[in-house]
């Protein structure tokens, strides 16, 4: 076990920063990545996951994982189904999708963060277009004009 247990995870694979490889990962359990990949990694998705890329590790590639703790480079989008940690030296750059997440000061992210289960970006409820704004002013007009019918009467 070259990691403390955390979450009932242990990290139980190591890419050296030696090491540089050019194709797609699929791993599970823990990975801790302090080399370089150029290619896709994910978890399968039957099994919790842990990835961990340190300061020295960079990923030009989407990542697709479970939890995510990020202290070096990504290159493309990161999909964290559980949670994502973005240490002081993470830098994302691409869309970022999370359950949840923790961003440390420091880490950079150049993209869209996207919290799962809210996709869709939905307007303000108090946010009014100009549409609605001539629209009220003609309701309060023809309230006025109702109520001075009334007073007539």
């Amino acid at each position: 076990m070259l990691f403390s247990k955390r979450k009932g995870l242990s990290i139980d694979t190591l890419i050296g920063e030696a090491t540089a490889i050019d194709g797609d990962l699929v791993f599970s359990g823990g990975l801790r990545l302090d080399g370089r990949v150029r290619g896709n990694i994910r978890a399968a998705s039957d099994k919790p996951s842990m990835l961990v890329i340190s300061e020295k590790g960079a990923v030009e590639g989407e990542i697709t994982v479970g939890h995510l703790i990020l202290n070096g480079t990504v290159k493309g989008p990161v999909h964290a189904g559980e949670l994502l940690e973005l240490q002081p030296h993470a830098r994302v750059l691409g869309e970022v999708r999370y359950a949840a997440l923790e961003m440390h000061q420091g880490a950079l992210v150049e993209g869209r963060l996207i919290p799962l289960g809210q996709e869709e970006v939905k307007a303000l409820p108090n946010h009014a277009t100009a549409d609605d704004a001539d629209q009220d002013a003609v309701d309060a007009d023809l309230s006025a004009e109702v109520a001075e019918a009334g007073k007539a009467a």
